[in-house]
């Protein structure tokens, strides 16, 4: 457990400067962050439910956001009362910002390793994801 703690925390500053620089609250990156993981656009009770959010928080998260233009809201073609919620390009730059500050931390640490325990760190990582054990919990439910 001590190697994760020290693992995330050598990249923590670096993935959250960005998301600390847009004054988002935590429930804000969430619902940025889950909308990274669909590609149609998702309906405000859809995003309170993935969130464990009530449905009027939910919409408040996404209220801000638009004011913020990091999302967008229209109504479903289907259904004028349901409100479908999408990112914006900014909205997706952020966390895109973020993913990528994350990616180079990890690369600084790797690239620090000496060549056996990085090829190690390798063929241990592979084998785990190839396990499948590190989905996503949407991946799972599907």
């Amino acid at each position: 457990m001590e190697f994760l703690t020290r693992l995330m925390a050598a990249g923590e500053s670096d993935g959250l400067n960005a998301l600390i620089e847009s004054d988002l609250s935590f429930s804000q990156v969430r619902t940025l962050f889950l909308l990274t993981r669909t590609s149609e656009p998702m309906p405000i009770h859809a995003i309170a439910e993935a969130l464990g959010l009530s449905v009027a928080a939910a919409g408040r998260n996404v209220e801000q956001l638009l004011c913020l233009d990091m999302v967008e809201r229209r109504e479903s073609p289907a259904d004028r009362r349901v409100k479908l919620v999408s990112l914006t390009p900014t909205g997706e730059g952020l966390v895109a910002q973020h993913v990528e500050a994350k990616r180079e931390s990890l690369r600084v640490f790797t690239d620090a390793l000496p060549p056996e325990h990085r090829e190690g760190l390798h063929r241990a990582l592979t084998n785990i994801l190839a396990g499948g054990v590190l989905r996503l919990r949407t991946d799972q439910e599907n």
